[in-house]
């Protein structure tokens, strides 16, 4: 599960596992009935059932949970402007999240997506792990800008493979956001306990 090479190589050729992390995030939450501020629309939480092994998520259950999510939000697939991937950087999960990815939202949409992972910026926080994604994912939201891919430097095939015909940004640099007017994003976090969740 952890990396030999000592990072977290989300999307990469050379994703063999994790690096662990370290966070405490603590996040405010309160009612804006106008909706005009920054908010959480829609959830949704959902276990991640039959799958091949312990490592092998189910890319059924994931894609499900995004699309329960978006349903949640009253939101279509459109309305997203970024999104924050779980990004392991397993040569097994980060394919069948792409995939996911694309039957849930990718697919729907003309306009290409920002997709980012946290994990390879600063490893797996493990518990906090989406606290960090949603923090990663506000922080881009409020700037315009997707932030970089951290140790992305040539795509794994099974990922390229994955998104391959759909409208997908997975950014080595500060980029500004293709559609900033909606100021919609995801994060995703799946939890080895077979726990997934996405808001």
């Amino acid at each position: 599960m952890t990396s030999p090479l000592g990072r977290s190589h989300t999307f990469d050729d050379r994703a063999d596992g994790y690096v662990r992390g370290e966070a405490c995030i603590g996040v405010a939450l309160r009612r804006d009935e106008d909706r005009t501020k920054l908010g959480l629309l829609g959830s949704a939480v959902r276990q991640d059932g039959r799958s091949a092994s312990l490592t092998a998520p189910n890319g059924q259950a994931q894609q499900g949970l995004i699309v329960a999510a978006l349903a949640d939000a009253v939101s279509s697939a459109d309305a997203l402007t970024l999104n924050e991937a779980h990004g392991t950087g397993t040569t097994l999960g980060d394919p069948i999240e792409a995939g996911s990815l694309v039957g849930a939202v990718l697919a729907a949409r003309d306009a290409p997506l920002a997709v980012g992972g946290v994990k390879a910026n600063i490893g797996h926080a493990e518990p906090a792990a989406g606290m960090t994604g949603l923090l990663k994912l506000v922080v881009g939201l409020l700037c315009g800008e997707a932030a970089p891919n951290a140790q992305l430097r040539a795509l794994n095939p099974h990922v390229g493979g994955a998104v391959k015909g759909v409208a997908s940004t997975l950014s080595v640099q500060l980029a500004p956001l293709v559609d900033d007017e909606h100021g919609n994003g995801g994060v995703s976090s799946f939890g080895y306990s077979g726990t997934i969740s996405h808001v």
